[in-house]
């Protein structure tokens, strides 16, 4: 319960900002535009708080945080006086009306540069993309990719550490190649070009993981068989286990690497092992019997709930990504180009089918993302910030009416044809893209409610 209010709390939080980011956008270029602007609103429905400024402008937080709207002055929804229409949003040039829109997502695709100008500021640890087990006959191996190689690019995108490289690699499902760039322990400093045959690649984002499929993992230091996570309520809590035990035999077995134990673990469901450990240099035995699960293809496997500690990572592997306040401003912008044409790539992946309609995400998935990185700290939530503020800039500006791209499409139309489009034909679509976007929304929340 405490995780479910938090994560929601974290998730208003952030809609709140970014709403409010994408509202003032629209506000503050309509009042340098000269249109009037009468109601400035986060949220929608009952307003539980507002407040009307000097200048006539009503500010109001609504009980709704599911979006927000800039009230303007339109002869369209309300009768202007004559002495006023030259303030109504609808009488303003072409240029001007375009821009008003456009500065919604625009502010959206500024902040998320503001807020990695914060992150590359205040430092967050990365880690390279040093390259560990390689499976034998995978793309991977047989393009000639080896453990201990570091990606330097792909596809012509620096990656300087696994966030980059994993969104890199992503954007290019359904794509035939990857091209990277790496170095290999045996040649320091020396970049080599290596192309993966990805024709017959197979990628599920929501089930696989990426650099799994393609047939090589992130090096991780050796896991050791110390128990360094007890997860509350679980199997290993009921059987005694606690942080810092050695796991020794199973079943008198010996154990040495811990990739045995999660086996035995696995194929034993309701089943008691009994394992030899060592607590505070004595050697004891503890009965656990592992809950079962049961997988989408109706297997039953066992878990535990305990987790190992690992060795050290080395140095050389380990840096942060901090930046001065003038070498941090090119870093973000860097950044933020390479979070939108990511989700360009996969919005028109997830139209020509290359990406499923089952990875769309929604209110839950965010939520839980939001208290997630709030979670790890303010750097973290401040990413997860600008990520989403992209999603919602790019989101914002697809031509369907209702969004800010549809009313740019229509501003289109009347550039070419000079005339408004009809207000009959601007409401067609106005319906066509409600029932467009209300469907979008069931799709998204459905896919939240079946990844619980």
């Amino acid at each position: 319960m405490t995780s479910i209010i938090w994560n929601l709390a974290s998730f208003i939080v952030a809609l709140g900002i970014l709403v409010a980011v994408h509202e003032f956008g629209h506000f503050w270029v309509a009042r340098r535009c000269g249109v009037k602007v009468e109601k400035f609103s986060i949220g929608f429905g009952k307003s539980i708080w507002s407040r009307k400024a000097k200048d006539g402008v009503e500010y109001t937080i609504a009980m709704i945080p599911l979006g927000g709207f800039v009230k303007m002055l339109d002869s369209r929804v309300d009768d202007v006086p004559d002495e006023q229409k030259h303030l109504a949003f609808d009488h303003k040039s072409l240029w001007r009306r375009s821009a008003i829109v456009a500065a919604g997502p625009a502010f959206n695709f500024l902040f998320a540069i503001l807020a990695y100008w914060l992150v590359f500021m205040i430092g967050v640890p990365a880690l390279k993309p040093v390259i560990g087990d390689v499976a034998p006959s995978s793309i991977a191996s047989k393009a000639g990719i080896t453990s201990g190689m570091e990606l330097k690019s792909i596809s012509g995108i620096e990656t300087s550490d696994w966030e980059s490289a994993h969104m890199a690699l992503i954007s290019h499902i359904g794509d035939k190649q990857i091209v990277l760039k790496v170095t290999s322990p045996q040649d320091v400093g020396i970049e080599t070009s290596i192309t993966l045959d990805t024709q017959d690649w197979s990628f599920d984002p929501e089930t696989d993981s990426v650099m799994q499929t393609l047939g090589f993992q992130p090096y991780r230091p050796a896991l050791t068989m110390v128990i360094s996570n007890v997860s509350k309520d679980s199997a290993a809590e009921q059987a005694g286990f606690k942080v810092g035990d050695r796991l020794l035999a199973i079943n008198n077995k010996p154990v040495t690497q811990w990739q045995a134990f999660v086996d035995a673990v696995k194929f034993s469901p309701e089943k008691m092992l009994n394992l030899q450990i060592e607590r505070n240099g004595q050697q004891q035995t503890v009965a656990l019997i592992p809950r079962s699960k049961t997988l989408t293809d109706g297997t039953k496997i066992g878990f535990a709930g305990i987790a190992p500690s690992m060795e050290s990572w080395p140095e050389e592997y380990r840096f942060e990504q901090k930046y001065g306040i003038f070498a941090s401003i090119p870093k973000a912008i860097n950044k933020t180009g390479q979070i939108i044409d990511l989700t360009i790539t996969m919005v028109k992946k997830l139209f020509t089918g290359d990406v499923g309609i089952n990875n769309l995400s929604g209110p839950i998935t965010i939520a839980k993302g939001a208290g997630a990185t709030a979670d790890y700290g303010l750097v973290y939530f401040l990413g997860f910030l600008a990520l989403i503020s992209v999603n919602l800039g790019i989101i914002n500006l697809m031509p369907l009416p209702v969004l800010d791209g549809g009313h740019l499409l229509f501003f289109a139309i009347e550039a070419i044809i000079r005339r408004p489009v009809p207000e009959k034909v601007q409401e067609i679509g106005y319906r066509i893209g409600s029932t467009a976007i209300f469907a979008l929304m069931l799709i998204a929340i459905f896919n939240d409610f079946a990844r619980l």
